[in-house]
């Protein structure tokens, strides 16, 4: 059994582990005479600036007593309305050309690295529920009796998981999309749902060939049907024994969907390399993107951690 005093020893020597590779990070970062400019990134994930409402049209501007300003275009066409802003530069009147800057709006805002994490964290949620509902569905497939399933089961997972994620990407996107009129979100999550669930099946299936033959024959020798000592007795000791190859396959999940960047998806990845364009800080937004995708997989990975030492706690 480990004592309190080997366990704080371990403990001095990860800190001395880490901070060597930290430090190695660090003067390798110096050797390579590059100028660091992390100010520049701030923007880009929360912006404080104010932002710029403009004129779409030329026209008049017109400001009537709610305050609520409208650019009545010169040469017909709809108006411009402005309900919603905190400073107005343009006046009751006054003369305005496309583009010009009318009002502003203060306060902060998400920069694109935020929204787009957002769309990673969104997307990846919900492909990971379809992928679960999928490999459940083909992993007890997988493991019907009726051959017919079985063959179903067995091709699917056999054809998603001999082909890249990529090429599967396009072909949902590009020719299943096209013919159901998917919009890229829903594509993406279909792309990912549809791969990870192959890897979910087998998963599932393993799990259930992991419980012992007499669990299943204990469980209809008390009266129960298939499909019950399936649900009560088979799921959830598969279950349990399946948490850690599914914590793993969920976080290549969320790394997966950097792939959905090539329907032009906004995603923490595309974000990042349009931030890179902008802000001429390749390395400061890389490892930002880096310690964000690590931030979101690390939180999924400790949540699995906790949710099977309780369910091994209720054994």
């Amino acid at each position: 059994m480990q004592t309190n005093s080997s366990r704080w020893s371990g403990h001095a020597l990860y800190l001395l582990i880490m901070a060597m590779l930290l430090s190695g990070v660090y003067f390798a970062g110096q050797k390579i005479d590059y100028s660091w400019h992390w100010e520049r990134l701030w923007p880009y994930i929360v912006n404080t600036e104010s932002q710029d409402i403009v004129a779409i049209t030329d026209g008049t501007a017109l400001v009537d007593e709610s305050g609520q300003l409208t650019i009545q275009p010169d040469f017909g066409g709809d108006p411009q309305v402005v309900q919603r802003y905190d400073t107005l530069v343009s006046r009751n009147g006054d003369l305005i050309f496309q583009g010009d800057t009318i009002a502003r709006i203060d306060g902060w805002r998400f920069g694109p690295i935020a929204q787009g994490l957002w769309v990673t964290i969104k997307i990846s949620f919900i492909s990971l529920i379809f992928a679960v509902l999928l490999g459940i569905i083909f992993g007890l497939m997988r493991v019907a009796h009726g051959q017919v399933w079985r063959n179903l089961a067995l091709t699917y997972v056999e054809v998603i998981r001999g082909t890249p994620l990529l090429v599967q990407i396009f072909i949902v996107y590009f020719f299943i999309g096209t013919v159901f009129d998917l919009d890229r979100f829903t594509a993406g999550v279909a792309a990912l749902s549809i791969f990870t669930g192959a890897y979910v099946a087998e998963i599932v299936r393993a799990g259930i060939q992991s419980v012992p033959v007499g669990q299943m024959e204990a469980a209809r020798s008390l009266g129960m049907n298939y499909a019950q000592a399936m649900l009560y007795v088979i799921m959830p000791q598969a279950i349990k024994r399946t948490l850690p190859p599914l914590a793993g396959q969920f976080i290549n999940l969320i790394k997966d969907s950097s792939l959905v960047s090539v329907i032009s998806i906004t995603d923490l990845t595309k974000a990042g390399r349009e931030v890179v364009s902008g802000s001429f800080a390749p390395f400061e937004v890389w490892f930002t993107v880096a310690a964000l995708y690590l931030l979101v997989t690390g939180g999924l990975s400790w949540m699995i951690q906790r949710l099977e030492k309780r369910l091994a706690a209720s054994d």
